[in-house]
């Protein structure tokens, strides 16, 4: 797995969940389709009459989910901008020609009018597989961005009792001297953390 493969997985589902936030803080989601994928590039289409419009222009953060029939959840974070004023047509044409819906629902010249496409080149995006056992995820990143650390790990603290592998749904802990989480199978569930009688494990965030 890699970013460009999950670039193509999320083009395969079609529809994402985009969520952002508006000017009172309150969390806005909403359903897009009118995309266009590059390698390491995606292109998103939006009326700049609409409140999503308002909101990328105003800060930029966006989320992007997508989930396929395999349990497979695709997220992405990223800072969404413009594309350059004398690319708009371009790339307008691009995704209009590809989603031929649009059409309908911007006929004639009123997509040019109307419409505005974002880009995103720099995104970290996680993948998690439920469909596999043990359930497996991995973070990759397109541009320069930076992976977040999340879940969790087992420090020096550690008294070697097991308890923290015994709650594991996954059992995605390896034993020794010192206990280790595999975090490519790890669930970020908390139950090591909760029962851990040696507070040894640390949540990375």
């Amino acid at each position: 797995m890699d970013a460009k493969t999950c670039l193509q997985k999320l083009q395969y589902v079609g529809v994402l969940a985009f969520a952002t936030v508006d000017g009172l803080g309150n969390p806005q989601l909403r359903n897009i389709s009118a995309i266009h994928y590059e390698p390491d590039t995606m292109y998103f289409f939006t009326a700049k009459g609409k409140n999503f419009c308002r909101e990328l222009l105003a800060d930029g953060r966006v989320q992007i989910l997508g989930y396929t029939k395999y349990k497979e959840m695709i997220r992405l974070s990223a800072k969404a901008v413009p594309v350059a004023e004398e690319s708009q047509e371009q790339w307008i044409d691009t995704i209009f020609n590809e989603q031929p819906y649009l059409y309908n629902v911007y006929p004639d010249n009123t997509r040019h009018m109307a419409g505005i496409v974002f880009q995103i080149t720099n995104a970290e995006i996680e993948y998690f597989n439920l469909g596999v056992n043990p359930i497996f995820r991995e973070s990759y990143t397109i541009g320069n961005r930076n992976i977040t650390p999340k879940g969790y790990y087992i420090t020096d603290a550690c008294i070697g009792c097991g308890s923290c592998l015994k709650n594991c749904p996954q059992r995605c802990i390896s034993q020794g001297e010192k206990y280790k989480i595999i975090q490519e199978h790890c669930l970020h569930c908390g139950n090591c953390y909760e029962t851990c009688p040696a507070g040894a494990i640390v949540r990375r965030d």
